[in-house]
């Protein structure tokens, strides 16, 4: 079903012609569109709606309390996210600056959304992802955990800044709670926090603390499922309904969706574009 409403959007997208964007920019961005539409209708689900795609296989009549359709974009939000992260001469993307404490970090006026997670839990592997429409940009992924030890800051256009948080738990850099608990608080302008957790695992005691921070500091956060094509079907279902539950009964400001991700084309993380970009939207000087 997802994956036939996904099909049928197609045409008004590419309908809207200069709304989008125009000429090569607008083609290159939506080149990633009509190569995953192409797929089998089962595959399709599975790559762009990784948790609808699990829901069919709870026994029939069971009601298992996934909220699966809280944030559902269409396709047209999707190639409009995408855009936003299509760099150009009018839309420079690139990377600022890094930080080791709060107090050195650049003076910015634009809004900021950050990504937090366990070393090693693929954090960089995301946010490079997420920067495929720009090249040029460099976020350096390890296969050793630990690897950012910095407040990584990245330009996206003139419409936000993202924030590479250094990872916890194992090779995490000695003064860790101090810079990340502190640009955590102090932040004015951090409108919300990705909280990246290994699917394989799921919530562990490290996660917790960030978690804790969150809550403590009334902060809106999102909880990102990673490396979901890992663990076996039933595996991975087991994890989502108990990261769930975890979600529904001990959080206050963690929305309610979970979001699964994987890394094998653009598309998983142009669902999960327009998602970051939704607070921001809400800004009265920023128009998407």
């Amino acid at each position: 079903m997802a994956a036939h409403r996904l099909r049928q959007s197609v045409g008004r997208l590419f309908a809207m012609g200069p709304e989008l964007g125009s000429g090569r920019r607008a083609f290159s961005a939506f080149q990633a569109f009509t190569e995953v539409l192409r797929l089998p209708s089962k595959q399709l689900t599975k790559l762009v709606f990784p948790l609808e795609e699990l829901h069919e296989h709870f026994v029939p009549g069971s009601r298992p309390d996934l909220h699966l359709n809280i944030f559902h974009p269409s396709l047209e939000d999707i190639a409009r996210a995408e855009s936003f992260f299509t760099a150009s001469a009018r839309n420079r993307i690139e990377y600022l600056t890094s930080a080791v404490r709060l107090d050195h970090a650049p003076d910015l006026h634009r809004p900021e959304v950050c990504f937090i997670g366990r070393s090693n839990v693929g954090k960089s592997s995301l946010i490079k992802a997420l920067f495929s429409l720009a090249p040029e940009v460099e976020v350096r992924v390890s296969k050793k955990p630990g690897h950012t030890k910095k407040l990584n800051f990245y330009k996206v256009g003139k419409y936000f800044t993202l924030v590479d948080m250094p990872g916890y738990g194992y090779r995490a850099p000695e003064d860790f709670v101090d810079m990340v608990e502190t640009y955590l608080k102090e932040r004015k302008n951090l409108m919300r926090t990705f909280l990246l957790v290994d699917s394989v695992v799921g919530i562990q005691k490290a996660d917790n603390i960030a978690i804790e921070m969150c809550e403590e500091f009334a902060l809106p956060y999102v909880m990102v499922l990673t490396k979901i094509d890992k663990p076996s079907k039933g595996h991975l279902l087991k994890q989502v309904l108990q990261i769930q539950k975890f979600v529904d009964t001990k959080t206050q400001g963690c929305f309610p969706q979970l979001f699964p991700v994987r890394f094998l084309m653009n598309l998983p993380c142009s669902v999960f574009m327009i998602f970051l970009l939704q607070p921001i939207s809400t800004l009265d000087h920023i128009k998407l």
